[in-house]
């Protein structure tokens, strides 16, 4: 039986563009770019200025500890000097569901929000910031489970509870095709009357960026984001916040091999059942009030987390898509809004965050159908803005830095000469704030890639893993390290970025800071 459902791409994209009201008559009257806002803390134009980056963090305590807490209060140590939170997605765990926003977010993050001395008393869908957290949606974000599983889990989920049995985060609900994450997050403009949208447009989208009136996101005050995919500047500095959940379809399998591949993705698929069949019988041996037992349980816990996130990844190769499984309005939008950046004279630097990363070498994300599909889409964007900006970049990358998350760890990569548009630019896969962390693969730090286009027929390194914290040892030795990262952007043209990346580990009982690099100059 499949435990968890996903939408389809266009069923996404329709969603959610409910939700925004989407080009309603009364928001094309105003003249109002919905996908843009102006974060007004009144130090927006300094030039200096830092930020923290966080993702894959929407996960409950294990056993008595709270990685994501640990994180949290790390966090809490550089909150007065960092105007802003970027998430890389996945807030909640297991499928996005409003059920888990108290515990898996409302909680671990209560310092940054407003009321957060009584976190109970915060409604998921009423949560105003005092430092912005500003998420992208991460594939759990919007997940469900079928009807009548929800039946099953969510009807014994007491009874595992009264018995300390291994709670898996799944209850009555799923994420409602992300509605949750729209609710908790993003400006719910179709819950409003006429009467009442007239106001609220007039109160909250009475900013100006360089083109239009958009979105006012005040600190303290409201802190909604305007649509599921967003642009602002702050400091000189050029963010873009992207949907990578619609254009995440893998490619079609070439023609020429498409047989050959798709049965040895199904007898991977039939392996893959089996080992995780193995690991839930194995689960069935243990006692979860035994501290060891307990911590192996956690273990083949995160297993199977790993073998359903291939699963999901095969089934998408599987699948017959269509044009409309691509989100290109999307990429259209971040095509002409980078171009229009690079003509900005005043923009000194640009980041890119989603979830989904285009190079990546955790064990089981860096070769996936949708990594690839990913990687090649935005180079395909990043192709169309080089041709039209011809000399005007001088060699530079079109983007500073570009931070993901989905896999559980924390690295740096930088790409070499790819031979397109994407070639040096910097990649932050921040994924390790609270979910399990993963290993590395055991393939090296090098990324290759084959291409097979008709002028480019070879295979060749494109990436360099620089550096990457996560799960590594095993026995007495193993070690579990939890991760965010600090940027320090520094006045000048064009900005120079620092990232710091900020450790944290459970050591014989203790959470322990980790050192694991020095400032790390871009």
């Amino acid at each position: 039986m499949k435990l968890i459902s996903e939408p389809s791409v266009p069923v996404k994209i329709q969603k959610m563009k409910q939700r925004v009201r989407w080009q309603h008559p009364s928001i094309q009257q105003r003249g109002i770019d919905q996908t843009s806002m102006i974060l007004d803390d009144g130090r927006q134009e300094n030039p200096d200025f830092s930020f923290m980056v966080i993702g894959d963090s929407g996960t409950k305590s294990h056993y008595g500890f709270h990685p994501q807490r640990q994180v949290a209060q790390m966090m809490l140590n550089h909150s007065d000097d960092c105007r802003f939170v970027l998430h890389t997605g996945d807030v909640i765990y297991v499928v996005g569901s409003r059920e888990y926003y108290p515990a898996n977010f409302i909680e671990p993050y209560r310092e940054f929000l407003v009321g957060g001395e009584n976190p109970k008393n915060i409604a998921y869908d009423q949560m105003v910031f005092k430092l912005p957290i500003l998420p992208v949606l991460g594939n759990h974000d919007y997940y469900d489970i079928p009807w009548l599983y929800r039946l099953i889990t969510g009807s014994t989920l007491p009874l595992r509870r009264m018995l300390r049995y291994r709670d898996i985060e799944i209850g009555w609900h799923g994420s409602n095709q992300g509605d949750a994450y729209t609710r908790a997050f993003i400006d719910y403009l179709a819950a409003l009357s006429p009467a009442e949208l007239e106001h609220h447009l007039d109160a909250h989208y009475i900013a100006k960026n360089d083109r239009e009136k958009c979105l006012h996101y005040e600190p303290g005050k409201f802190t909604r984001l305007p649509n599921r995919y967003y642009t602002f500047r702050y400091g000189g500095i050029d963010f873009f916040a992207l949907d990578s959940n619609t254009f995440n379809t893998p490619e079609p399998l070439p023609e020429n091999q498409a047989a050959d591949i798709r049965r040895e993705l199904l007898q991977l698929r039939q392996k893959l059942e089996q080992e995780e069949l193995q690991i839930l019988a194995d689960c069935e041996k243990l006692d979860s009030e035994n501290p060891a037992d307990s911590e192996q349980l956690a273990d083949l816990g995160a297993k199977v987390d790993q073998l359903n996130e291939v699963k999901i990844d095969i089934e998408k190769q599987l699948e017959t898509h269509t044009p409309d499984d691509v989100d290109f309005e999307q990429l259209d939008w971040l095509r002409n809004r980078l171009i229009e950046s690079w003509q900005n004279s005043e923009v000194r630097g640009r980041v890119i965050f989603f979830h989904h990363p285009p190079y990546v070498t955790e064990a089981t994300k860096w070769h996936q159908g949708q990594t690839l599909a990913v990687r090649h889409r935005l180079r395909g964007v990043f192709e169309q803005v080089a041709a039209s900006l011809g000399h005007i970049t001088e060699g530079k990358p079109l983007v500073d830095v570009i931070f993901n998350g989905h896999a559980h760890c924390l690295e740096y990569l930088r790409t070499v000469n790819t031979g397109y548009a994407d070639s040096y630019i910097n990649y932050i896969v921040c994924g390790g704030s609270g979910r399990r962390p993963r290993r590395q693969r055991q393939e090296g730090t090098e990324l290759m890639e084959t291409f097979n286009d008709v002028a480019d027929n070879s295979t060749r390194k494109v990436a360099d893993s620089l550096l990457y914290v996560g799960r590594s040892g095993y026995g007495s030795e193993r070690k579990k390290p939890y991760s965010c990262v600090r940027v320090d952007v520094k006045a000048g043209f064009p900005a120079k970025f620092i990232i710091t990346p900020l450790v944290t580990e459970l050591i014989e009982g203790k959470w322990c800071d980790t050192l694991v690099a020095e400032g790390i100059a871009l």
